[in-house]
């Protein structure tokens, strides 16, 4: 199932994806309770998702074209949590930059982007070239938790995760360059592209056999699978688990493969006008357009 946040007639609701439209659940009076209305609020709610779409009545049937997706979860209860370097060929291609030999990282290595950084599938981006000048792309397979937890296994991890989505980290280079950490580079408004959807966990049959992807133009900048991550995401779950308690609603972004604008010889970035997708099959195409701020 594709679950996603939408804006309807100026109100704010949880959809489920259909082939001619989507389903607004809070439409029917049946259903017309805070689940379906606030994302986070249904991932909390242990919902029989599959029950309702036997259920389901005209009155809730919508026109894509008369709804405005939003991110998924549009405002996140806390930091979304980020896995850097967790592709080899990107933790080589980062060290060579700096001229370093580049290899893989003995224990993860995590970041987080602040909750007004996240925005949706289609929105603009701000491009101010007085705060950022050099904004880069990077494609990554988000994961959204059903079920907290603290010290959690490797072998139960994945019956945590609640379903799949798209995340462009999108990066101030010259921010991260000047600052010598990543919070702020990260964490610029419209940093965080997340959706379309959340693919539920049991769409996914492997969550590390997934083609990623990443184009700006049309032209591909970024192509590798999840098989290539150095932490799977079973991995990441149990290492932030160890000493943090993690919780439903929580969003991973689990890193992204080579690729990106910085490493280019020249170095590429974001400029106004350009189109930027992020694709992860089975999960979906983010898509997103930088403009002038």
């Amino acid at each position: 199932m594709k679950l996603g946040t939408c804006l309807y007639k100026n109100q704010i609701f949880v959809c489920i994806a259909q082939t001619d439209g989507v389903l607004i659940p809070a439409l029917d009076p049946t259903f017309d309770h805070a689940a379906w209305r606030d994302m986070l609020v249904l991932i909390g709610s242990n919902t029989d998702l599959h029950a309702l779409l036997d259920h389901a009545s005209a009155a809730m049937h919508v026109a894509a074209t008369d709804i405005t997706l939003l991110a998924p979860i549009p405002r996140p209860r806390k930091n979304v949590m980020c896995l850097g370097l967790n592709y080899l060929e990107h933790a080589e291609e980062t060290a060579s930059q700096i001229g370093r030999t580049g290899k893989a990282p003995q224990y993860p290595i995590v970041f987080t982007k602040c909750p007004t950084s996240v925005t949706g599938h289609e929105a603009d981006i701000p491009f101010d070239p007085d705060t950022c000048s050099q904004l880069d792309w990077e494609a990554e397979l988000g994961v959204v938790l059903g079920k907290g937890g603290k010290k959690i296994t490797r072998e139960n991890a994945l019956a945590h995760v609640f379903g799949y989505t798209v995340i462009n980290d999108l990066s101030a280079r010259d921010i991260q360059l000047n600052h010598k950490q990543y919070f702020l580079g990260k964490s610029l408004d419209g940093g965080c592209p997340m959706g379309p959807w959340i693919v539920t966990a049991d769409e996914i049959a492997d969550p590390q056999d997934l083609d990623i992807t990443c184009r700006v133009n049309g032209v591909t900048k970024q192509a590798s699978n999840t098989r290539n991550m150095i932490f799977d995401v079973a991995s990441i779950i149990e290492w932030l688990s160890r000493g943090m308690t993690l919780e439903a609603g929580d969003v991973i972004a689990t890193g992204t493969p080579s690729g990106v604008g910085f490493v280019r010889e020249p170095p590429e970035y974001l400029l106004p006008g350009d189109v930027v997708e992020c694709e992860v099959a089975g999960v979906g195409v983010l898509r997103n357009h930088i403009a002038q701020s």
